[in-house]
């Protein structure tokens, strides 16, 4: 019963993945209110009334989109947070974290800046708690390499990163990923660096 069962979980497991990926470009290119369950459909090969079977709804669908990469964003950064001593290390690999996702998600980063405000209320909360939590990862590793800078600090300039970061929705176009990643990594440090100096 249970080999026979995972298959089918692993395929409506994939079939999710698949949906929450279509729409996420549909909502970036169009915005929320532009796409239809129906569009979504389209563009997995199902028809609109079948969705149903995995989200709710379009307002569901959302959420579970934000929720899941908010989610993963911060799931990394513990990994990365309690896999090496050494903060500066750390750093590089909290970088790399996002800068994978700034290049590799722009859609979600378009659709999150967006459309956040169309996710209901109480799944709001949960992914800006999420955030939060993430952004204090940062910090805490941060805190570690300048332990004289104020939290606060070092909280706006891990916000301010992010938005040089998360601009490759406008950014990224012209240079491939290979050249893209080692810029964004050196002005994300040159940005960190000069907040701290600045203190």
């Amino acid at each position: 019963m249970t080999t026979a069962s995972a298959p089918s979980t692993r395929g409506r497991r994939n079939r999710r993945a698949e949906i929450l990926e279509a729409a996420a470009e549909l909502f970036a290119a169009r915005g929320f209110h532009g796409v239809s369950i129906e569009d979504i459909g389209a563009a997995v090969g199902v028809s609109g009334p079948a969705l149903y079977r995995h989200f709710d709804g379009k307002d569901a669908l959302l959420s579970e989109m934000l929720l899941d990469v908010s989610s993963r964003l911060r799931e990394s950064a513990v990994a990365v947070a309690t896999s090496s001593p050494d903060p500066k290390r750390t750093l590089d690999e909290l970088l790399d974290v996002q800068i994978t996702f700034a290049l590799e998600q722009p859609a979600l980063i378009t659709v999150h800046d967006r459309e956040l405000g169309n996710v209901p209320e109480p799944q709001r909360r949960q992914i800006r708690r999420l955030q939060r939590l993430y952004v204090e990862e940062w910090v805490t590793v941060l805190a570690e390499l300048h332990p004289s800078c104020p939290a606060a600090r070092l909280r706006a300039a891990t916000h301010a990163v992010f938005g040089l970061l998360n601009s490759t929705p406008h950014s990224a176009g012209e240079l491939p990923a290979g050249e893209m990643r080692p810029l964004l990594h050196a002005m994300a440090r040159a940005a960190i660096d000069a907040a701290v100096r600045a203190h």
